[in-house]
């Protein structure tokens, strides 16, 4: 009985001690450097501190990022994963062979973070699975808004900033519920269930 109580007392301890830890810094407490070095290596990307890992619900999203060419976007992007910014927000504009949007905390598609972004228009085409910002008019007005390419959409080449492509899971993308109408707002949108740079996981 004494050992019992001894053993809840640490197991008391033991949690109190990561209560208001950031999500990320729990999991690093609870993972071994043996397993987080095969988490990270599963993935095979390239770079794994530009990479994304994108939770969906019907599975995973590999986002390999482009810094070289898009350095500010992805900088934020990153800033705004690693806060969970994105993680519950709605797909909230789809529409079937072009794209699917999120990143607006509303799900309406009229919000951001608060901080808008330089453009950073490249050379990068917009092809299936092309991850670029969304924005209103005016060219320096992205925020935290991106879509992913269902199809080759040439017309948005060199007018909206490409920072990172899909590079796997991108049949998990095509799953992504439709909506309907010319703008496809979407009725009860999916959503992202979290997303996360690769290197820390």
């Amino acid at each position: 009985m004494a050992q019992m109580l001894k053993d809840a007392k640490t197991a008391k301890l033991a949690k109190s001690e990561t209560k208001g830890l950031h999500v990320s810094e729990t999991k690093k407490l609870t993972k071994s450097p043996t397993r987080a070095k095969k988490d990270k290596a599963k993935y095979q990307v390239k770079d794994a501190e530009n990479a994304l890992l994108l939770k969906l619900k019907n599975g995973d999203v590999v986002i390999e990022m482009y810094p070289e060419d898009a350095p500010n976007h992805v900088k934020r992007i990153k800033e705004l994963v690693r806060q969970g910014f994105y993680n519950g927000l709605k797909f909230h504009r789809v529409i079937d062979g072009f794209m699917a949007q999120t990143g607006c905390p509303y799900g309406t598609g009229t919000s951001g973070s608060g901080k808008k972004l330089k453009a950073e228009f490249n050379r990068r085409p917009h092809l299936r699975g092309t991850v670029s910002m969304a924005r209103a008019m005016d060219p320096d007005s992205a925020d935290s808004q991106f879509f992913i390419c269902f199809a080759e959409a040439p017309w948005l080449n060199g007018q909206y900033t490409v920072w990172g492509e899909v590079t796997s899971g991108m049949e998990y993308v095509d799953m992504i519920k439709r909506g309907s109408g010319a703008n496809g707002m979407v009725s009860q949108p999916d959503e992202i269930i979290s997303m996360s740079v690769i290197a820390d996981l």
